[in-house]
């Protein structure tokens, strides 16, 4: 895991059988979640359904590493 100022960096494994969409959909309506209730205010800030994290992601399959995401 890498951290920056406005986003955070997962290096994970994801078997073939699973879709990478859907284990990113799942990372983050999770972690939202959790945060939501560890941290009340959070649910006044985003009041709506679209959660606390951007719609993109980042995907690659081998060879990638903080440096050559930063360029």
């Amino acid at each position: 895991m890498g951290i920056d100022l406005n986003h955070i960096h997962l290096y994970i494994i994801i078997p073939p059988k699973y879709a990478v969409s859907k284990v990113v959909e799942t990372i983050k309506s999770n972690t939202s979640k959790a945060l939501k209730i560890k941290f009340a205010f959070l649910k006044r800030v985003y009041w709506d359904d679209k959660g606390i994290w951007a719609k993109g992601y980042f995907v690659s399959m081998v060879g990638i590493n903080e440096k050559i995401i930063k360029e």
